[in-house]
This record gives C-alpha cells, sequence and structure tokens, in this order.
C-alpha cells in the first residue's frame, strides 16, 4: 500500500477482512493514529476475516483480549493505558511469541522494549472527508 490511502467505513472493514483472511501465524500488526481514527474497527475487521470465534471487543480497559481463530491464538492489546512502556512487561508478550499467535497491537509505540518486533505498521488518522480515514502502512 503506497502512500495514504482515504477510506469509507465500508472500505476501511473490507480492507481488514481482506488483510484477516491472508494473514499467517505468527504475525505481529501495530495500529498507530489519533483516538478515534478506526484502529479498533481495522482490528475487529482483521478479526473477522480470521474467523476468530468471537466478535472482537475493544480490549483498553482489560488491554489484552485472546480470541480463538482457525490460524491460531490471535491477541489484541490496546496501549493506549500504558503511562510508560515498562507498564507493557506483564502483558505476555513473550508467551504470545511462544504461542506463534498472531499479535495485533493498537498504539504499539507506548510498549516499546517490551512489545514483540512489528510485522506490518499501520497509520490511520482522521481525513477532511469526515466519512473516510487515512490509511498508512509505514
Amino acid at each position: 500500500m503506497p502512500g495514504a490511502v482515504r477510506l469509507t467505513a465500508d472500505e476501511l472493514n473490507r480492507f481488514g477482512e481482506e488483510l484477516g483472511r491472508t494473514l499467517q501465524a505468527p504475525a505481529v500488526l501495530g495500529f498507530s493514529g489519533e483516538l478515534g481514527a478506526g484502529k479498533t474497527t481495522l482490528v475487529q475487521a482483521i478479526c473477522r476475516g480470521l474467523k476468530a470465534e468471537s466478535p472482537a471487543t475493544s480490549p483498553t480497559y482489560a488491554l489484552v483480549h485472546r480470541y480463538l481463530a482457525p490460524a491460531g491464538p490471535v491477541y489484541h492489546v490496546d496501549g493506549y493505558r500504558l503511562k510508560a512502556p515498562a507498564d507493557a512487561r506483564d502483558l505476555g508478550f513473550e508467551e504470545m511469541e511462544r504461542e506463534g499467535a498472531i499479535v495485533l497491537i493498537e498504539w504499539p509505540e507506548r510498549a516499546l522494549g517490551w512489545a514483540p518486533a512489528l510485522d506490518r505498521h499501520f497509520h490511520l488518522a482522521h481525513d477532511a472527508d469526515p466519512d473516510r480515514r487515512s490509511l498508512e502502512e509505514e
């Protein structure tokens, strides 16, 4: 995906579902961007594409949710509430890696030094058109 693309909510969902259908474990994906830019929406679509056993919900307060999918375990991590990267040390990243899981991390920059290296990193932003989001793979 060269450069940023502007997507409607439906297009963002389709993109995420297709990405989920093509993901193979192990994989670590990061999602950065402003509040409300669509990070959780994209992760939910990826989980649908992975055929996760239950709908993904925001782990803002729990910080980590685990789902089972045919591709293996899927972890959805939300680093938004981490005050310092060291706060991420107890999130279980080592176990996720040992399991060969698919790990989807919102706000990965807040877990630097503890989160595994990202295989792919996406940045989402609000667009001038309120019905669209900007998506760029970094």
